[in-house]
């Protein structure tokens, strides 16, 4: 008996849309990190990318629980001494609701390469209207 070990030649990447109107942010991010890395498959091999291209629409209107909305800060730093910055979750869904959910995939997935590149097949829109139409995109089912 071998091992099977997926190649890009066989491989099939799908197009999913997912509406996150609703949506709990952690219980969303963990499903769409499993898509981008192809654990929904049973060809996944885990350094090869097997996963599927993940269209998010309605970012802003993820929902999230308990006081998160106030409480859960994001911090960036410029480099310079001094130069640390904090905005909190409701200022980010005010001013860019797609990073939000960016944020928390990125946070779900492995630190190398192979996730840094799952991480540009994630397309993410506040709105309800996407570009890709032309891929056809599956709606991707996700439980409540």
């Amino acid at each position: 008996m071998k091992t099977y070990v997926a190649t890009s030649v066989d491989r099939q990447r799908d197009w999913y849309v997912v509406d996150a109107e609703g949506q709990t942010l952690g219980r969303l991010a963990t499903r769409i990190a499993n898509a981008l890395r192809g654990k929904r498959k049973p060809e996944y091999t885990p350094h090869v990318d097997t996963g599927d291209f993940i269209v998010v629409v309605n970012a802003e209107k993820i929902h999230v629980t308990g006081d998160k909305l106030a409480q859960k800060v994001y911090w960036r730093h410029s480099g310079y001494p001094g130069g640390i910055k904090s905005r909190t979750l409701a200022e980010m869904l005010d001013r860019r609701p797609e990073e939000v959910i960016r944020k928390a995939v990125k946070g779900m997935l492995p630190r190398n390469r192979l996730a840094r590149r799952q991480l540009t097949k994630l397309k993410v829109y506040a709105g309800p209207d996407h570009p890709h139409e032309a891929q056809r995109p599956k709606p991707m089912e996700i439980e409540r």
